[in-house]
């Protein structure tokens, strides 16, 4: 078994929000996910009390471009660090304006306070990842799974029986359900499903979630998954087919999605955790733009 450590990022001083992940192999540490620049800090002493430095990260492995999980990438490759990020994705971590510009739109004056600084990547230090690719580092053997339906540039790794999943795999914090991030604008049920069944195909035993921790239940997690995306897809249908604005929907979406996890015994002080990662309010454009272009025949 692989020696990989859980890095806690206390994304916006709360723990088991953001993970990044740390494999140690015969040729060094290689990185899986960055978390956002603002908790650059805390992955810095995550990787220290490991016993590693900055400049020992050489490859680092993105899911996908989201701030919340390679908004740092620039840091390792100021350093000298390769990344490996799927073809869709990079011209954005090359040149982020456009990247760091829609997601302003959405979080406004919040944006330095969630995400920090995000500099551009030299296309030397990008490499592009194809659907299925093995890479060899040492004694450890990756490979790259294209997994669409969260993002259209969104990778799940595997690592012999373990995948890390990036957010295809869905959030769940703290033992509680497991939940869909469905931002804008790449959101595609079915193809996240055919995500779904790939993992399961895989055939693993532990689930690496950047939100967050192990998952050993594969089955009835991804079963859930499925479920929920389905469910709150058929909620918001009737919302979309009334025209209605996503400042009409959110708050009704905000409520649903709060008494699901109610129902499932989950805390306050979870819950809060759970919108720290997963921004309820977010997934309302997300599926309202998913619905929007499957009335127009463009998925």
């Amino acid at each position: 078994m692989h020696q990989i450590h859980i890095i806690d990022l206390i994304f916006l001083e709360t723990e088991e929000a953001i993970a990044s992940f740390l494999i140690e192999t015969t040729v060094g540490p290689i990185l899986i996910e960055t978390g956002p620049n603002t908790t650059f800090g805390q992955l810095k002493l995550g990787i220290e009390k490991v016993g590693y430095k900055l400049e020992d990260i050489q490859h680092v492995l993105l899911s996908h471009i989201h701030f919340d999980h390679a908004g740092a990438a620039w840091e390792f490759a100021n350093r000298g660090a390769k990344i490996y990020v799927h073809p869709v994705g990079l011209p954005h971590l090359n040149s982020p304006e456009k990247l760091w510009n829609s997601a302003a739109q959405i979080y406004g004056d919040d944006m330095d306070k969630l995400w920090g600084k995000m500099e551009p990547i030299d296309k030397s230090l990008l490499y592009a990842v194809s659907h299925e690719e093995v890479f060899e580092f040492g004694n450890v053997t990756f490979q790259a799974l294209h997994t669409p339906g969260h993002a259209v540039h969104h990778i799940a790794w595997r690592l012999n029986d373990v995948i890390f999943t990036g957010d295809v795999g869905g959030v769940k914090i703290n033992n509680g359900p497991v939940v869909p991030p469905c931002p804008p604008p790449d959101i595609h049920i079915e193809n996240w499903k055919k995500s779904i069944a790939l993992i399961k195909s895989q055939e693993p035993k532990l689930l690496y979630l950047t939100h967050f921790g192990i998952v050993t239940d594969i089955e009835s997690h991804l079963e859930s998954l499925e479920a929920l995306i389905d469910d709150w897809a058929n909620w918001m249908k009737p919302y979309f087919e009334q025209a209605k604005t996503p400042q009409e929907i959110i708050p009704a979406f905000m409520e649903y999605t709060k008494s699901q996890l109610v129902s499932k015994g989950v805390s306050n002080e979870t819950m809060q955790v759970y919108e720290y990662a997963n921004p309820s309010w977010m997934s309302v454009a997300g599926l309202l733009r998913y619905w929007k272009l499957k009335n127009q025949g463009r998925i």
